[in-house]
C-alpha cells in the first residue's frame, strides 16, 4: 500500500537570486560611466521585491554584492539631494533626463542617442509603439551620423523619457498612476513632466533596500551576501587553485597575488560590514563571487561564521570524481554537503564548540540555466509547468526526498529583459505554484541546513559555477595581463601602505578592493562584444590609476593605452551570463 501524497516528506527548494553590479564609478571624472545600477533598481530590483510580496507563502534567497549596495545608497542619495536642490546627479543620462536645458555639444547629444539604444529592441521597445518610432529614427541617425542635428530638443527629451519607462519595472508601469499617466502621454514631454519620472525613480532607488529588509524580517526572504567587491577569493589566496579543475591552463606571469590570504579576508570582513549597515542583521550564508570556491576559500567563510555558502554543479562533479565518490544515478546536487579534513577523514566543516560546520549547497545547472536561456522564448505558462514538473521528477528520483534540497541559483537581474513584460508572468506564476505544491517546499538555505543531514565530501576541486573552472576570469591573454596589471598595482600598494595616513590607507584599501573585482576579467577575451569590452578596459585602466594617484605613485606608462584584444564575439544575451555546463 503506498504512502498517502500528503505523507510524504517534501523535497526543498531553494530559489537564489544573485543581485550584482561592479563598481562604475569613474574617480577621475566624478561620474557614473554606465548606468546599469540605477536601470537594473528600477526594473529588476523592485520587481523581484514585487512578486515575492504578491504571494506571502514564498520563500527565496537573495543574494547581495556589497558594491550594489553601496551603488543603490549613493543613487538614492543623488537623487534626493538632486530634488532638494542640494547635490548633483553623478549618472550622464539620469543627469540628461532631469536637467531642464539639455547639451548642445553634438558629441554629448550622439552618446545620448547611443545609450538609449543600448536596450532589449524585442522586450522593451517593440511593445511600446512611440518608443519604437523614437528608436527607429535614432537608428537612421546613427547610420547617418552627419545628420544628428536635425534631432531636436523635443526628440532627445521623449527618447530619453521614453528609455526610463520602458526601464521601468512590470510591477510599476502597471501600478504606478504617474508612470501610467506617463505612458499615456506617448510625447511632448515636459520639465515638469521629467522631474516627475525623476521622482518615481528615486522613490524606487530609496526604497529597494528597505523592501528586501522588511521581506527578511518577516522570515518570507533570506538575504546572504557576497564578499566585498566581488573578487574570485580562490585566485586571491591561490592563483595555482587554477589548476586543480584545469591543468594544462595558461596562467599569467603572476605566480602568486602576495597577500592575497589577507585579501580575502578584508573582502569578507567588509562585506560582512556592509550588509549589516544595511539590512540590520547578519548574514548567514554567502554566495562566494561567481561560486569561485576552494578548500581555503571554504575554510575562510566558515572562520567568518557563515552557516552556507554555494557553488556550481561542476565543482562537485569534479571533486566527486578526484575523491573516487561518484556515483552516475545518485541525485547528488539535491543534497547538503560539509567538507572532510585535510586528511580525508570525516570532517566537521569547519565547526567548533560555539558553531555548526559550513553546509555547502550546489547549483542544479541544468535548472537555472533553462531560466536563464531557454524560458524566455515560452509562454509563461508553459515554462512554468516545465520547470514545476523537471522539479517533481528530480523528487520521484530521490530515496528520501526528505534529505533533498534542489538549488536554482541564478543572476536575479540579467535574464528578465529577454522575457515578455520583464518576467512577470513566468516569475508570478512559479512563486503561486511552488508555493501551493504539495510535494515541493520552498525554503531558504539556512533552513535547509537546520533541517537535513549534511554528506560529507572527501575532496574539493577548486572552481567556480561557470564550467567548473577559473577560465572565465584567468587563462586567456587578455585576462593574464589583466591579472598581471593588478599584481603590479598591488606591489605597489605594499610598498606605499606603510607610509600613509590611516584615512589615505582605508581609501587605498578600498580601492584596490575595486581592483580586485571580477567583473574586468569576465569582459576581458576576444568571444565577448567589442563595445562593451572596450568600455571595460577603459574603466579598469581608470581604476587602477586611481589607485595609484591614492597611493602618491606614478601611474605606469601602459595604463594610458588599451591593452585588450577588443571583442570581435557576439555571445548568447550578449555576454551578460553564462551557461554553467560548457556544453550547456
Amino acid at each position: 500500500m503506498s504512502t498517502p501524497e500528503a505523507e510524504l516528506p517534501k523535497a526543498r527548494v531553494v530559489l537564489c537570486w544573485h543581485m550584482h553590479q561592479p563598481s562604475y564609478f569613474n574617480p577621475g571624472t566624478g561620474d557614473y560611466q554606465l548606468p546599469w545600477v540605477y536601470l537594473h533598481a528600477i526594473k529588476d530590483y523592485v520587481d523581484m521585491a514585487a512578486h515575492l510580496e504578491a504571494v506571502p507563502e514564498a520563500r527565496a534567497v537573495v543574494n547581495f554584492s556589497p558594491t550594489l549596495i553601496e551603488q543603490i545608497e549613493d543613487y538614492s542619495a543623488q537623487v534626493a539631494g538632486f530634488l532638494a536642490g542640494e547635490r548633483w546627479l553623478q549618472d550622464p543620462l539620469l543627469r540628461a533626463l532631469a536637467e531642464p536645458v539639455l547639451p548642445d555639444d553634438e558629441c554629448e547629444r550622439r552618446h545620448l542617442v547611443r545609450q538609449c539604444l543600448r536596450v532589449n529592441y524585442r522586450r522593451l521597445v517593440e511593445p511600446f509603439p512611440a518608443f519604437h518610432r523614437l528608436v527607429e529614427l535614432s537608428r537612421w541617425v546613427e547610420r547617418h551620423g552627419q545628420h544628428v542635428d536635425y534631432l531636436s530638443d523635443q526628440f532627445l527629451v521623449d527618447l530619453l523619457v521614453w528609455y526610463h519607462l520602458a526601464w521601468l519595472g512590470e510591477t510599476v508601469r502597471r501600478r504606478d498612476p504617474r508612470v501610467r499617466r506617463l505612458l499615456r502621454q506617448e510625447a511632448a514631454y515636459t520639465i515638469h513632466d521629467r522631474r516627475e519620472l525623476l521622482e518615481v525613480i528615486g522613490e524606487l532607488m530609496g526604497g529597494v533596500l528597505e523592501r528586501y529588509r522588511r521581506l527578511a524580517d518577516s522570515g518570507r526572504v533570506e538575504l546572504s551576501v557576497t564578499p566585498y567587491a566581488h573578487p574570485i577569493l580562490p585566485l586571491l589566496q591561490d592563483v595555482q587553485s587554477a589548476r586543480e579543475a584545469w591543468p594544462e591552463i595558461q596562467l599569467p606571469l603572476l605566480e602568486r597575488y602576495f597577500g592575497g590570504e589577507e585579501r580575502a579576508r578584508w573582502h569578507v570582513e567588509r562585506g560582512i560590514e556592509t550588509f549589516e549597515k544595511a539590512f540590520g542583521r547578519r548574514p548567514e550564508g554567502c554566495w562566494p563571487a561567481e561560486g569561485g570556491v576552494s578548500r581555503a576559500t571554504l575554510e575562510l567563510l566558515a572562520e567568518s561564521g557563515f552557516r552556507w555558502a554555494a557553488s556550481g554543479g561542476a565543482v562537485l562533479d569534479n571533486s566527486l570524481r578526484a575523491a573516487d565518490q561518484w556515483a552516475e544515478d545518485d541525485p547528488r546536487w539535491h543534497r547538503a554537503y560539509t567538507l572532510a579534513d585535510a586528511d580525508g577523514a570525516a570532517g566537521n566543516g569547519g565547526a567548533s564548540a560555539d558553531r555548526p560546520p559550513l553546509h555547502c549547497f550546489f547549483r542544479d545547472d541544468g535548472l537555472s540555466d533553462a531560466i536563464g536561456f531557454e524560458y524566455s522564448d515560452w509562454h509563461g505558462d508553459d515554462a512554468v509547468a516545465n520547470l514545476v514538473n523537471r522539479l517533481e521528477e528530480i523528487a520521484d528520483r530521490c530515496a528520501d526526498p526528505g534529505q533533498a534540497v534542489i538549488s536554482i541559483i541564478m543572476d536575479g537581474e540579467n535574464a528578465w529583459e529577454h522575457y515578455p513584460a520583464n518576467g512577470y508572468f513566468f516569475l508570478s506564476g512559479l512563486y503561486r505554484q511552488l508555493a501551493d505544491h504539495p510535494r515541493l517546499e520552498m525554503t531558504t538555505f539556512a533552513a535547509a541546513a537546520a533541517g537535513v543531514e549534511p554528506r560529507p565530501l572527501e575532496r574539493l576541486v577548486a572552481g567556480s559555477w561557470v564550467y567548473g573552472t577559473f577560465s572565465t576570469w584567468i587563462g586567456e591573454a587578455d585576462k593574464n595581463r589583466a591579472w598581471d596589471m593588478l599584481g603590479e598595482a598591488k606591489q605597489a600598494f605594499d610598498r606605499a601602505v606603510p607610509g600613509l595616513k590611516p584615512e589615505v590607507q582605508w581609501r587605498a584599501e578600498a580601492q584596490l578592493a575595486i581592483c580586485e573585482s571580477s567583473d574586468w576579467f569576465w569582459w576581458f577575451g576576444d568571444y565577448n562584444p567589442a563595445g562593451v569590452v572596450r568600455e571595460f578596459d577603459h574603466l579598469y585602466r581608470v581604476q587602477l590609476t586611481a589607485l595609484y594617484e591614492i597611493l602618491g605613485v606614478e601611474p605606469p606608462e601602459h595604463l594610458s593605452h588599451a591593452f585588450t584584444h577588443r571583442g570581435k564575439g557576439s555571445p548568447e544575451k550578449g555576454g551578460v551570463m553564462r551557461h554553467g555546463r560548457a556544453d550547456g
